[in-house]
C-alpha cells in the first residue's frame, strides 16, 4: 500500500506542479475558446490542462518502475506499456482539438484507433464471467470489439459530463477510489497478481486527478480540455479491461455450489464492468433526457443548449461549487454503494443505508425549491436569504416629474464613492460637468 500511495502522490505532486506553466503555455498560444451560449464561466479560461496530467501519467509510471514491489509489472505484464501508448495517442489527439476544433468523426476515430493500439499489445478483455455458466472465452474479434466499445463509451462518457468546474475530475476521482480499493482486495486480499496493473492505475488516475483539481475548482483558473477528459476516460477504461479480462474468475472459486450461490458469488467479478458505469450513469441520463428534449421541442437532438443537469441544478437555484458537490454525492453514493454491496451481497443495512443516503440526497438536491422565512422576531439573527423581503413601494408621480433634480448619493466605502468625501450626483450634467 505504501508503495501504491508513493506513486500516487509523485503523480498528484507533477500534475499541480506543471499545471501553472501549462496555463501560461495555453495562454501564450490561444488555447482560449471563445465562450459559447451554453457555456457556464463568463471569462475565457485557457485549455490544455491535460498536458500537465499526461506528464503526471508518465511520472506515476517511471516512479513505479522504480519501486521494489511494483516493478513486477513491469516484468510480467506489457499492459502497462500498452496503456501508455493509447494515452499518449489519445492525448496528442486532444490537445490538438483543444487548439485547432477537431471534427467529432476525427476524435472518434482516433479514440478507437487508441483501443486498437492497446487490444494490439494485449489489453483487452479475454473472457467474460457469467453465473450458472462459467467463464466464457471471447474470440479474437468479440474481444476487441468489445474492448473498444468500453473504451470509447467511457471516454465519452467523462468528456460528456466535463461540464462544470471541477466536476469531471472530481467525479472520475471518486469512481477510481472505489475501483482502486476494489482491486487492492483481489490483489492483496485473494493473491492474484493479475489485478496489480488495474491497482497501478487506478492509483495513479487518482493522483492525476487530485493534482489537477486545485487549479480546477470553482472559480477554474485552467480547464483540463479534450486533452484531459478523453486521457482519463482511456485510463478508466484501461483498468476495467485490465482487471476484467485478464483476471480468471476461477481463481477466485466463485461458480461453485448452486445457481443462486453462485449468482451472489460472482457479483466481485462483475464490479469492475459496474464501477465505470458510475461515471457513465449521470452523462448517460442527461443525453438521453436532452435527446428527448431537443426532439419534443422540434429541434436537431445534437444542438446545444443549456438544459443539461448542470444547467438544471444551477437554474433551480444551486450555486456552482453546491452543483457540484450534489453530482459528487451522487457519485460517491453509486461507486462505494456498489462496492459495499459487492463485498456483503447478503447484507440489508448496506441496502438500507444505501436508501437513507438517497432520500437525503433528494432533499439536498431540491432544497432550493423551499423557501424557508425566520420568524420576524429572528430576522436580526438570520442570513439575509431567510428574512422576508419588504414590499418595494410604488414610484410617486411626483418622482419622475422631477426626475431632473440632482438627488445626492452620500459618501461611502463603496462603489466609486470611496475614493473621497464629496458626495456623487446621478445627473453629472446638473453637477456641473460641461454638457
Amino acid at each position: 500500500m505504501r508503495d501504491y500511495l508513493l506513486t500516487l502522490c509523485v503523480t498528484a505532486a507533477v500534475t499541480y506542479l506543471l499545471t501553472g506553466p501549462v496555463r501560461k503555455f495555453a495562454i501564450a498560444t490561444g488555447a482560449m475558446p471563445e465562450i459559447r451560449a451554453r457555456d457556464v464561466h463568463r471569462e475565457p479560461t485557457p485549455r490544455l490542462g491535460g498536458i500537465a496530467m499526461f506528464f503526471g501519467l508518465c511520472a506515476g509510471l517511471l516512479v513505479a518502475d522504480h519501486l521494489q514491489n511494483l516493478n513486477s509489472v513491469f516484468d510480467q505484464s506489457n499492459e502497462p506499456r500498452a496503456l501508455l501508448s493509447g494515452a499518449a495517442l489519445i492525448w496528442l489527439i486532444g490537445v490538438l482539438d483543444d487548439k485547432f476544433e477537431l471534427d467529432a468523426l476525427i476524435k472518434l476515430g482516433a479514440q478507437m484507433i487508441s483501443a486498437g493500439v492497446m487490444v494490439a499489445q494485449g489489453l483487452t478483455i479475454l473472457w467474460l464471467p457469467i453465473p450458472g455458466v462459467g467463464t466464457v472465452a471471447l474470440t479474437q474479434w468479440q474481444g476487441t470489439l468489445l474492448t473498444v466499445a468500453l473504451v470509447v463509451l467511457t471516454i465519452n462518457a467523462v468528456n460528456f459530463v466535463d461540464g462544470l468546474d471541477g466536476l469531471a475530475a472530481g467525479m472520475v476521482c471518486i469512481a477510481t477510489g472505489a475501483f482502486f480499493l476494489y482491486a487492492y482486495r483481489l490483489w492483496y486480499g485473494y493473491t492474484i497478481e493479475a489485478a496489480a496493473p488495474a491497482t497501478l492505475f487506478a492509483a495513479i488516475l487518482m493522483g492525476m486527478c487530485l493534482g489537477f483539481l486545485p487549479h480546477n475548482m470553482h472559480p477554474a483558473r485552467i480547464f483540463m480540455g479534450d486533452s484531459g477528459s478523453m486521457l482519463i476516460g482511456l485510463i478508466l477504461a484501461a483498468s476495467a479491461i485490465s482487471i476484467t479480462g485478464q483476471v480468471d474468475p476461477d481463481t477466485l472459486k466463485i461458480f461453485e455450489g448452486s445457481t443462486r450461490e453462485a449468482t451472489h458469488a460472482a457479483l466481485p467479478v462483475f464490479i469492475p464492468l459496474i464501477l465505470p458505469l458510475t461515471i457513465i450513469a449521470i452523462p448517460m441520463t442527461d443525453l438521453v433526457l436532452a435527446i428527448v428534449r431537443r426532439t419534443w421541442k422540434g429541434q436537431s437532438p445534437f444542438a446545444a443548449d443549456r438544459g443539461h443537469l448542470h444547467h438544471r441544478l444551477l437554474e433551480i437555484g444551486h450555486s456552482h461549487s453546491r452543483a457540484v458537490l450534489i453530482m459528487y454525492f451522487w457519485s460517491a453514493l453509486i461507486a462505494f454503494g456498489t462496492l459495499a454491496y459487492s463485498v456483503h451481497s447478503t447484507s440489508m443495512w448496506i441496502v438500507l443505508v444505501v436508501t437513507v443516503l438517497s432520500a437525503i440526497g433528494l432533499v439536498l438536491l431540491l432544497l432550493p425549491r423551499f423557501s424557508p422565512r425566520a420568524p420576524r422576531w429572528a430576522e436580526a439573527v438570520v442570513p439575509p436569504r431567510y428574512r422576508r423581503r419588504k414590499p418595494v413601494p410604488e414610484p410617486e408621480p411626483e418622482h419622475e416629474a422631477a426626475a431632473d433634480e440632482r438627488v445626492p448619493v452620500p459618501a461611502g466605502l463603496h462603489g466609486s464613492t470611496a475614493i473621497g468625501h464629496r458626495s456623487r450626483f446621478s445627473d453629472r450634467r446638473k453637477a456641473g460637468t460641461p454638457s
